[in-house]
């Protein structure tokens, strides 16, 4: 599993350099990763569907008890599946879509690698290579919605889209972090069997809480819906892979693999309720307002991810089989009407559906690949999506609490979405032909294949549903909730559910005929708009940027002097609170028996030094009385059996008297900068942190550390690391990252004065 991780992020890498080789066929290359891992994957329905969970472990950080583990059950397989075959028709797609594009090779490695980290999310069976793999996809989400960067629009939605899932990926990893702190494991399986210890401890509802942030930032559920359809400015194919058929489903699949762990409580299926359905409700109706196709599909794809929530929620057999059937379905009819919407787009110039009509002579496949994804949209036999349609009336009819409650909100969901089918699906391709800012022609090979394959898709399991039910969908339940689910089948015969379903039909045409009234009241939902989760977003950002700006305006001023002071305050506080908190200050016992006289007179000196530093009118006396300082300290670093340290300190006070004295001949005399009272702060200041860093040597003086470490260095220098300097080995052994980071820290800094002295050279050349 593993190896398909590092293929795919390798073909990512590889993508832009094979189409510069070859592109004319790159698209159909690098249509073969996907296609690879897929066929891989299609090797495991067969244990899958006979029970089986396949873990897969390798090892990562031994030492922490850190695992990359991959879990493979009906749950991972079936959303990996989608991710992979829909991955592959969109790669082609692209090829076709942005054929002659000049950033296209980009695109590819910016495609390829969502996909892998789409597929890293759903196979983790690992917190922290979850948590690493849902950033990569917000990443390069970010990257892929706003590969039109001309645009300021484009950048505009890909930020909004970083900011709100990014900070809501952050929430989640607290939440799992607290999960597994409480559960005793960072691994998801073990985590399945901690359902008590987790669901009864006091963590409990901050745990759900941040996990669901993460969850309803990347699902866009109510109040994160809002950064959805403004992703709209991405190109189609990113939005038929990332907000139909896989990215924003990210979340729902968090709620499904999580739910054997965290549900139980009410508060857990209210919570995924309330929000599920007002999310799906509210996005359904907002969809009949718009006029640009790929806006009307995506505030349905909002809709649809609060039906899934929602059922999510719900709990129980028949719920739990309608979340994951209208997962499946809605990938197949989803995805292929954005494919048809950038079509259109494509080949007419427009996505205004008030233009639009009679498109089906032009674009024939088009339209057949539209109408069969329409009929599945609206629930409307043998397709699939009639199947999914029942399920949710008949989890929602038979719920016990507020059934009529429930299959209304569901009944007048699916009103809407049926309208919106025939909207992007239907009334685009019947009618009078409008003419089109460009003339149509046929679409391409590589625009009309996917469509019709996923409409095709979509009618097959709808004759079949054994296919899905008994090698995916089954599975998946089972892995949701550890228990069988509802057998798919076509026809129920005539009861209550298929009279639903009949309401819900006439019902979404009647709405169909009535939505251009509907439009006219637009203006006034926009205004109330004003009020809403977007503009909330935005005011939040202007203050966050009010505050970074005046912050930095207080802390970054400028002065080194203001600098030190905000260091040297800070410190004063956080260690008289420490002191005093913990009332060590009794620690705090000077022992003046082991003083040599000579001490005392190194001490007098040193003070008097930096007296004669403090009132010094030239550098140069300040320099000097600095490395009498210096000199002084490094006496002490050998009266005390640190010869090292000394010849340090002796290294370092001659070069910086060195170098002081040969620039200082540039500033021969201080500038009176500080006024009397500025000096009388400087004073206090700088005495009260001379008493506090005295207050801390006594304290440490007076309390021997109990620690064991130099014990172990000293019996293990040689065993271990091979060499008899114990410093030396706990420079680069026992202390090897922290030496490392010091020596990248010079490096950078050498770098950067190096930088800054080519800069001065060319601007005085200049």
């Amino acid at each position: 599993m593993l190896t398909i991780i590092f293929f795919g992020f390798i073909a990512a890498i590889l993508s832009p350099f094979i189409h510069k080789i070859v592109p004319k066929f790159s698209g159909v290359i690098l249509s073969l990763v996907p296609i690879t891992i897929f066929a891989y994957l299609c090797t495991f329905i067969k244990p899958v569907a006979a029970g089986e969970a396949i873990l897969l472990e390798y090892t990562w950080f031994p030492s922490l008890n850190i695992n990359l583990n991959f879990l493979i059950d009906g749950l991972s397989l079936i959303f990996a599946l989608i991710i992979s075959g829909i991955g592959a028709i969109i790669v082609y797609y692209a090829s076709g879509y942005l054929h002659g594009h000049k950033k296209l090779a980009r695109f590819y490695g910016y495609l390829l690698f969502f996909m892998t980290s789409m597929l890293g999310v759903v196979l983790s069976d690992n917190i922290f290579s979850l948590f690493i793999f849902w950033e990569l996809t917000s990443i390069s989400s970010y990257l892929l919605i706003g590969f039109n960067h001309e645009s300021e629009k484009s950048r505009y939605a890909a930020l909004q889209a970083l900011i709100v899932t990014g900070g809501g990926g952050l929430a989640m990893m607290a939440g799992l972090l607290l999960m597994g702190y409480v559960g005793g494991s960072f691994s998801i399986t073990e985590l399945m069997n901690q359902n008590l210890l987790i669901t009864e401890h006091s963590l409990y509802l901050p745990i759900m809480i941040l996990v669901l942030a993460g969850a309803f930032t990347k699902s866009a559920q109510w109040p994160f819906h809002f950064w959805l359809p403004n992703a709209m400015e991405a190109p189609t194919p990113v939005s038929a892979y990332l907000h139909s058929a896989t990215m924003v489903k990210a979340g729902v699949f968090l709620i499904a693999r999580l739910s054997p762990v965290l549900s139980g409580p009410d508060v857990w299926h209210i919570t995924l309720m309330c929000f599920g359905g007002l999310t799906m409700l509210m996005s359904a109706a907002m969809a009949i307002g718009q006029n640009d196709l790929k806006r009307i599909l995506a505030y349905t794809t909002v809709s649809a991810l609060g039906i899934m929530v929602f059922l999510l929620g719900m709990g129980g057999k028949y719920a739990t089989t309608a979340a994951i059937t209208f997962l499946a379905v809605h990938s197949l009819y989803k995805g292929g009407l954005f494919l048809v919407a950038g079509a259109i787009d494509h080949e007419t110039g427009t996505r205004d559906i008030r233009i639009l009509s009679g498109l089906r002579k032009y674009l024939p496949f088009i339209a057949i690949a539209a109408i069969f994804a329409a009929l599945s949209y609206s629930g409307i036999p043998p397709f699939f999506g009639f199947i999914a349609k029942e399920l949710i009336y008949e989890a929602a009819a038979h719920y016990h609490i507020n059934p009529v409650l429930l299959t209304t909100i569901a009944v007048l969901t699916n009103m809407f979405l049926v309208a919106t089918a025939i909207m992007v699906g239907i009334k685009p391709f019947f009618g009078k032909y409008n003419a089109t800012p460009k003339h149509p022609h046929p679409a391409p090979f590589s625009l009309w294949i996917g469509p019709i394959l996923l409409g095709c898709l979509g009618l097959i399991f709808g004759l079949f549903p054994s296919i899905m039910s008994n090698n995916l969908i089954g599975p998946s339940v089972f892995a949701i909730n550890l228990a069988e689910g509802a057998k798919l089948s076509l026809w129920h015969g005539f009861n209550f559910i298929l009279l639903l379903s009949l309401i819900t039909l006439i019902g979404g045409i009647g709405i169909y005929f009535i939505s251009f009234k509907i439009k006219k009241y637009q203006v006034f939902f926009d205004k109330i708009a004003k009020f809403g989760p977007e503009e909330w977003y935005k005011a939040f950002l202007k203050g966050l940027i009010r505050f970074s700006s005046a912050q930095t305006k207080f802390f970054q001023n400028g002065s080194l002097k203001s600098y030190f002071y905000y260091i040297l305050c800070f410190f004063i506080i956080l260690m008289s609170y420490t002191i005093f908190k913990y009332e060590i200050f009794g620690w705090i016992k000077p022992n003046f028996n082991d003083v040599y006289f000579y001490e005392f007179l190194i001490a007098f000196i040193m003070i008097a030094a930096a007296f004669l530093a403090i009132i010094s009118k030239t550098v140069l006396g300040a320099v000097a009385a600095l490395g009498i300082v210096g000199f002084g300290v490094a006496l002490f670093f050998a009266f005390l059996s640190a010869p090292d340290l000394a010849l340090t300190q002796f290294s370092i006070e001659t070069l910086t008297v060195i170098l002081l004295v040969l620039v200082a001949y540039k500033v021969p005399q201080f500038k009176k900068l500080s006024s009397e009272k500025a000096k009388f702060g400087d004073a206090v200041i700088s005495i009260i942190s001379g008493l506090i860093i005295t207050a801390i040597v006594l304290i440490v003086l007076n309390n021997p550390a109990q620690s064991k470490i130099s014990e172990y260095f000293l019996e293990n220098s040689y065993v271990l690391a091979h060499g008899r300097n114990v410093v030396n080995v706990i420079l680069v052994d026992f202390r090897a990252i922290d030496t490392m980071g010091e020596i990248t820290v010079l490096s950078l800094a050498a770098l950067g004065v190096y930088v800054l002295l080519k800069f001065r050279h060319r601007k005085t050349e200049g």
